[in-house]
Order: structure tokens, then C-alpha cells, then sequence
């Protein structure tokens, strides 16, 4: 059985790996603000799934593989850099439109298949990952205790992605000057920029 000191350790480690800023929580902050919760939640159930798909492959072997071909990890990140400057560029460029002066980034926001898939070119969700199950996962019944991990570190980023997509939607209304709207989307492609920092020092 996984010791409860352990399970704490772990979920610590999740909680704050999950509610500090990212490429994924950035996106969610800017989703929330152009669209509101409630179209945001496909995104937000995107992360969430991917994640635990994402922990669960390596912690399953695949993570075995990164380390025994270290450049599949460099070109990772060369991905996931190009893939997030793209967002950036769409964030920057994005007008405002609609009804009330509400912006909009690009057609629509991302959905759950799209917000799925970026977790796996993500290299923020490869670090933490690999990080944590190679800390927390015991030897013996390995299987067992890797589902048990990606299903807890699932529930944790749950939350995290709602409070920061509720913070979005909670700023809609100040943004419903068209000049502010621009201003926002702006910071936040210069957010989604910075967040690439960790991956390249």
C-alpha cells in the first residue's frame, strides 16, 4: 500500500507544480478572459486528461525512453517552443470582437482534443512528470502505484486549472473596453513567452 507520508509528499508536489504559472494555465487565464468558463471547459478537461495520460506513459516505461535518447527530449522542446510561440503570436494578434467588446484568440477556444494533445509536446508536464514519478513511485508494485499516482495528481490539477480559468472569466468585464482587451492579450502572450524560460536554462 502506498504510505500516507508519501501520498502527502507527492500531492505537495503536484499541487504546486499544478497552480504555479505555465504555458497551460496561462492559456487557461486568456481562455477565460476571451470566452468564459463554461466554453473554457473542454480546454480545461483536455489538460486534465492529457496530463494523466501523459504521467501515465511515463511512469510506464516511456520515460525509460527519454533518458536512454536524451535528444528526443531536445526536440521536444524545440516542438513545444515553436508550438507555444504560435499561441503567443495568435494571443498578440487576436482584435476585439463580438458582442460587448469581448476579444476572441484565433477561432474559438482550444478544445479537448487540442488542450489533450499539447500535454504531450508540453516539456513543463514531461519535466514534472519524469521528476515526480522517479521520487515518489516505489519499486514493488509498480503498476499498481503509477495509476494511483496519475489518477491523484489528476484530481489536484483539476482545481488548479478552474481557479485559473474562474480568474479569466472573473476579468471579463474589465475588459470589455477595446483598448484593454488588447492590452490583456498582449500581457499574455508576453506571459506565454516567459513561461518557455524554465525549459531552456
Amino acid at each position: 500500500m502506498l504510505s500516507a507520508d508519501l501520498l502527502l509528499a507527492f500531492s505537495l508536489f503536484a499541487l504546486a507544480a499544478s497552480i504555479t504559472p505555465g504555458p497551460n494555465n496561462t492559456m487557461l487565464l486568456a481562455s477565460g478572459a476571451a470566452f468564459g468558463f463554461r466554453r473554457t471547459l473542454p480546454h480545461m478537461l483536455g489538460v486534465a486528461s492529457g496530463f494523466f495520460l501523459t504521467v501515465l506513459s511515463i511512469g510506464l516505461g516511456l520515460g525509460a525512453v527519454f533518458r536512454s535518447f536524451p535528444e528526443l527530449y531536445v526536440w521536444l522542446r524545440y516542438l513545444g517552443t515553436a508550438y507555444l510561440l504560435y499561441l503567443a503570436w495568435r494571443m498578440a494578434a487576436s482584435t476585439p470582437s463580438g458582442s460587448g467588446g469581448q476579444g476572441r484568440i484565433g477561432a474559438g477556444p482550444l478544445g479537448f482534443l487540442d488542450a489533450a494533445a499539447f500535454q504531450w509536446i508540453n516539456p513543463k508536464s514531461w519535466t514534472m512528470a519524469v521528476a515526480a514519478l522517479s521520487a515518489y513511485t516505489p519499486t514493488d508494485n509498480h503498476l499498481a502505484y503509477v495509476v494511483i499516482l496519475s489518477s491523484v495528481w489528476t484530481l489536484i490539477v483539476l482545481p488548479c486549472v478552474a481557479l485559473w480559468t474562474g480568474c479569466g472569466s472573473l476579468i471579463r468585464p474589465v475588459l470589455d473596453d477595446p483598448s484593454r482587451r488588447r492590452r490583456f492579450n498582449r500581457a499574455m502572450a508576453l506571459l506565454l513567452v516567459a513561461s518557455l524560460y524554465p525549459m531552456w536554462r
